[in-house]
């Protein structure tokens, strides 16, 4: 049976490892940004528009990433050289500059490794994939676009300072939250919390299976 190298990794697994050339260096991934968070995108070829603009997203709040304690790692399956060409070409004509590694995965090898090629979309472009990295390397969300739909980036950031708050609240979060809304108390697991949800003081409860805070 032929073996299956393009396993999507889950949620909740722990990121696959690899070392890569990218535009800053090689890098090995596990070595890399020890204690912080990562977001790994991937993007379907250099010199194109959609990824450009993509690129230009991250690159132009890339200091919202860093106060949130994230680094920033891009991917498609084109040479170092192309990846160089294109970050001083977008420069040269934009102004803006691709300040994070870009790894020149020509050999298909990270792609396969994080399910980025997806045949039925192509079997020569990475699909456009998000993965959100906790600070021990275990993948905390996933996004999946196809070639020809950018993605959001207030959603990319709205996400990720989400799993930021919840991790630190221990609290979930509801439909539509932003920064600042309201978070939700986790439900009760026994009796004597649901009693407790039933009688304590919250900014807003429908009843103990629901019951919000403000932080």
């Amino acid at each position: 049976m032929e073996e299956n190298l393009n396993v999507i990794p889950r949620i909740g697994d722990q990121a696959p490892d690899f070392t890569a050339v990218t535009t800053k260096g090689t890098i090995k991934f596990s070595d890399y940004a020890k204690d912080k968070w990562m977001v790994l995108f991937s993007h379907p070829a250099d010199f194109t528009p959609v990824c450009t603009t993509e690129m230009s997203g991250f690159a132009e709040r890339k200091g919202e990433f860093d106060a949130l304690n994230t680094e920033l790692m891009g991917l498609s399956i084109d040479s170092i050289h192309a990846h160089l060409a294109w970050v001083n070409n977008v420069r040269k004509n934009t102004g803006v500059y691709f300040d994070f590694p870009i790894i020149a995965d020509i050999d298909m090898k990270v792609s396969k490794l994080y399910g980025m090629l997806q045949p039925n979309e192509s079997e020569t472009a990475a699909v456009r994939a998000v993965f959100f990295i906790d600070p021990s390397k275990k993948i905390r969300l996933i996004m999946y676009y196809p070639l020809n739909v950018g993605r959001n980036m207030d959603e990319i950031l709205r996400v990720l300072e989400g799993l930021q708050i919840s991790d630190a609240n221990k609290v979930a979060l509801p439909l539509n939250w932003t920064k600042g809304d309201r978070v939700i108390v986790p439900p009760p697991s026994n009796l004597e919390e649901m009693q407790e949800r039933i009688d304590g003081e919250y900014a807003e409860k429908v009843d103990f299976y629901l019951v919000k805070k403000d932080l």
